[in-house]
């Protein structure tokens, strides 16, 4: 199976889920990455803080747009990151068809992402050090 088409998910899609998905749009460029909330904080940028993290990494998020994930953005999903086994609940009670291709990003290394919202930069800095440590082990799974 390839996963041409991935979809993180976080809660207000400001923090984690564009973490995650500007490292993968990093690593495969080739490949359609996006991201969003379960409850986004919808037309907001990226947490200033996420954005400080990621351009230590020359990473720009600066063009990052909160959305509220939907039923077209599953659809299309070859896989869905979550960041918590409630996420993955969550996401496969509304959408059934979702089970099998829903997955904790920190499945591997049994590991939530813990939300750094309102939180110091050492907060932002733990969750993209978890979330680079939880997609390591997906390398062989989605190359």
């Amino acid at each position: 199976m390839s996963f041409n088409n991935i979809l993180v998910v976080c809660v207000g899609n400001i923090c984690r889920s564009p973490i995650a998905a500007a490292l993968l749009i990093n690593h495969y460029p080739q490949k359609h990455i996006d991201s969003a909330g379960l409850s986004a904080v919808v037309g907001h940028a990226a947490d200033s803080k996420a954005q400080e993290v990621m351009t230590a990494r020359n990473i720009d998020m600066s063009d990052h747009i909160a959305k509220q994930i939907s039923e077209e953005l599953v659809k299309t999903a070859d896989l869905i990151f979550t960041m918590s086994e409630s996420q993955t609940k969550w996401i496969e009670d509304r959408w059934p068809h979702c089970r099998g291709k829903t997955f904790r990003i920190g499945h591997w290394i049994d590991k939530d992402i813990a939300d750094p919202y309102q939180h110091d930069k050492s907060a932002f800095e733990t969750a993209e050090k978890d979330i680079v440590d939880s997609l390591e082990r997906w390398t062989d799974k989605i190359s």
